[in-house]
């Protein structure tokens, strides 16, 4: 209901209102395991996103007071777009507002986690996109090239799975928010592709339980198909070719070149190496070491072999869509 509101609505209280529903339905399911690291993720969650929430209800009252305009496309005002850029930055963990983003991950369950790194970023994404022509391009740009940085460094020394796909959000919000002044619809494209990508893996690691690196390193054992269909993604999700995942960086820097904005679009490519690393070491760990003999964890040769059919959808998805990349960019 709060997404649905936030995306369909042009007046700025309505979509003050879809965020903050969306904001109290989601707490409950990461407090639900009531155990402190869940208590600590969902007070962390909720001050920040009220913090946000006020940013954006008092960017939007400065902008009718200055303007007489509640419209959301009609944002004129330069302090209430540098205020609208801050909240929805916090919004969606752009760095230098990412700190709780990792965090919240950590303390919640997997599906919560990748409805928080999913669908939890649409309302803000769409508010951006709307709000696009007004925005401030040099703060934009900034922000996303230290996302990009910072999503691919912090994730080098992480040992847990969910941190490690928070620092991969972040990094791919650095790519989407780089481009959404310039063309619109390609942000839009690569979020449905990054949903895709990540609901994926996601999925794949809440069926066979995998939690931390090591533990990733006997799933093997347990479903041989899937450990190699998740290697797959994950570098979909870094962005090599053939994959799915190359079409919105290949998009991206095609629209940075022409543009005239080389340099940055250079700059966001040798950073997304640093990410690449951490994707090839999930990959490398999840299907090509064995287990070290002084393993903690108890061999499991089984596991309830019940039929997957989102998992094999998204992950077909996730990775074959390249070749339709024409007809792709045509519907956009």
């Amino acid at each position: 209901l709060g997404t649905t509101l936030t995306i369909s609505s042009n007046h700025w209280v309505m979509a003050w209102t879809g965020l903050e529903i969306n904001t109290l339905a989601i707490i409950p399911f990461i407090s639900k395991s009531h155990h402190p690291r869940a208590v600590e993720a969902a007070t962390k969650y909720f001050l920040t996103q009220a913090a946000a929430s006020a940013l954006i209800l008092f960017s939007s009252m400065t902008n009718a007071w200055a303007t007489g305009q509640w419209d959301i496309t009609q944002l004129n005002h330069p302090t209430s777009c540098l205020l609208l850029t801050t909240a929805i930055a916090m919004k969606l963990g752009l760095v230098p507002f990412h700190f709780w983003f990792p965090e919240v991950l950590q303390g919640s369950p997997l599906p919560t986690a990748l409805l928080l790194s999913t669908l939890m970023k649409f309302p803000p994404i769409t508010l951006l996109v709307m709000t696009s022509p007004s925005l401030n391009p040099a703060l934009l740009t900034t922000m996303a090239i230290a996302s990009a940085a910072l999503g691919g460094w912090a994730g080098l020394n992480q040992t847990q799975t969910r941190k490690i796909l928070a620092f991969s959000s972040i990094s791919h919000m650095g790519w989407m928010s780089m481009i959404i002044i310039y063309s619109p619809k390609l942000t839009l494209l690569s979020f449905y592709l990054y949903i895709m990508m990540t609901t994926t893996v996601f999925l794949t690691l809440n069926k066979t339980k995998a939690l931390k690196l090591s533990t990733m390193m006997i799933t093997w054992t347990k479903t041989p198909m899937l450990n190699a269909t998740l290697m797959l993604i994950l570098l979909s999700l870094a962005g090599l070719p053939p994959m799915t995942g190359f079409l919105p960086k290949w998009l991206i820097i095609q629209e940075l070149t022409k543009q005239e904005m080389t340099p940055t679009a250079t700059i966001i490519a040798v950073l997304s190496l640093l990410s690449l690393f951490f994707y090839l070491r999930l990959a490398y760990y999840s299907t090509i070491t064995l287990p070290p003999n002084s393993s903690n964890h108890m061999k499991q040769w089984h596991i309830n072999k019940t039929p997957n059919t989102p998992t094999a959808i998204f992950a077909s998805l996730s990775m074959l869509l390249l070749p339709l990349s024409p007809m792709i960019c045509a519907t956009v």
